[in-house]
């Protein structure tokens, strides 16, 4: 009986239909993929699309001596074989590949796969997007003006607030500015960005990573969280206000605390999400302690999309040195957040079901417990 059961649990997992995206031909995206898909038990989880080339497809496994993988090739999401690696041709020309290079022909094609999978995501043929790292600026044309995946899909799918959430194990960083530039951050910080960034994280931790009653931090902007407007005025006069303003709405957000004495004393633990200011401040710690496992997640959107927390990766590309460990895990996590967000719905379109809604008296003592990170340097 139990065989059956898990098998049944097996089934319905692997019909879950991801879409991937090549990325960059040039750099370890096909590599990863390639990695990833030829460990055949990953497709009892998940029937996996990737948006790509044949002919690419076919020379990185080449380069890679992975001939014991084959891609079924389809026409539309629709017809992906369950256990199987499919593939949709979103370019039936001759691509040249300058491993390494940063090319025009390389840009083109990952708009093109990211805009066919985007279609597909958004008329429900496929569940969730992994895409493949991305060059920013080989990417950029007249139908591509943003910095980023991110962005792409905001305007893509009406999202307004869009959160780039960097997730591994139990640790979820999210950026409030995102892809600026460090001078304009302090201009662009705003009490309510910061107050709806704060609610869409908090949002997605319940929904998507199945947390009740998730705690947040929130980083300062200055050192020392501005030592009460010695260094600076922001933390007292837009991040406590927008802080206090969520724990009001009865979201268990803290803070402000100084990012450096925040991850060095290991504070972090004790958070399930947390809000830096500005992207370095947020994915250099981050990336100290999950490189190879990083999954990049945008939170704040109608649809799952996840990505390797990594780039391009030029410089190892084409020498069979790059892991796919944090290909695999942006799979995994797609997966686990399309399951997460049925198990949401389900329970949420139960009349009789429990308020999740705190208030602030209704909150766990051991909060106001956590350690102070301010810095006596």
């Amino acid at each position: 009986m139990s065989e059956n059961k898990d098998h049944i649990i097996k089934k319905k997992h692997g019909s879950t239909r991801i879409g991937i995206t090549h990325g960059d031909v040039n750099g370890v995206g096909y590599e990863v993929i390639v990695k990833t898909l030829a460990d055949v038990r990953v497709m009892d989880f998940f029937t996996p699309v990737v948006y790509g080339s044949s002919k690419v497809a076919s020379y990185h496994r080449k380069t890679l001596s992975a001939s014991d993988l084959t891609f079924n090739i389809i026409k539309n999401a629709d017809q992906a074989k369950p256990n199987k690696p499919n593939l949709i041709n979103i370019y039936n020309q001759e691509i040249k590949i300058d491993l390494g290079e940063s090319t025009e022909i390389a840009g083109h094609v990952a708009y093109l796969a990211l805009e066919e999978a985007t279609k597909d995501l958004k008329n429900g043929h496929i569940e969730a997007l992994v895409t493949a790292p991305i060059n920013k600026q080989n990417i950029q044309s007249k139908d591509f003006n943003f910095p980023g995946h991110t962005e792409y899909l905001a305007q893509k799918f009406g999202a307004s607030e869009p959160l780039m959430l960097m997730v591994s194990n139990n640790v979820r960083v999210g950026v409030i500015t995102g892809h600026v530039a460090l001078r304009d951050v302090p201009n662009i910080i705003t009490e309510d960005l910061i107050l709806n960034k704060i609610r869409v994280l908090n949002q997605s931790l319940i929904q998507d990573f199945g947390i009740q009653r998730p705690k947040i931090a929130v980083l300062a902007l200055n050192p020392h969280a501005g030592d009460k407007g010695i260094i600076g005025a922001e933390e007292e006069k837009v991040i406590i206000p927008a802080i206090k303003k969520s724990f009001d709405e009865g979201i268990l957000a803290f803070g402000p605390y100084p990012a450096d004495g925040f991850f060095g004393s290991s504070t972090f633990k004790e958070f399930e999400g947390i809000l830096a200011m500005y992207h370095d401040q947020g994915l250099i710690p981050f990336k100290a302690l999950a490189f190879k496992s990083g999954v990049n997640f945008t939170a704040g959107l109608p649809v799952v999309r996840t990505s390797p927390a990594h780039g391009t990766a030029y410089e190892i590309a084409g020498k069979n040195m790059a892991s796919p460990d944090a290909f695999r895990d942006a799979v995994y996590l797609a997966i686990d957040i399309v399951k997460n967000r049925k198990n949401y719905k389900e329970i949420n379109s139960n009349p009789l079901k429990p308020s999740s809604h705190l208030s602030a008296d209704d909150t766990d003592s051991d909060v106001d417990e956590l350690p102070d990170t301010n810095n006596n340097d």
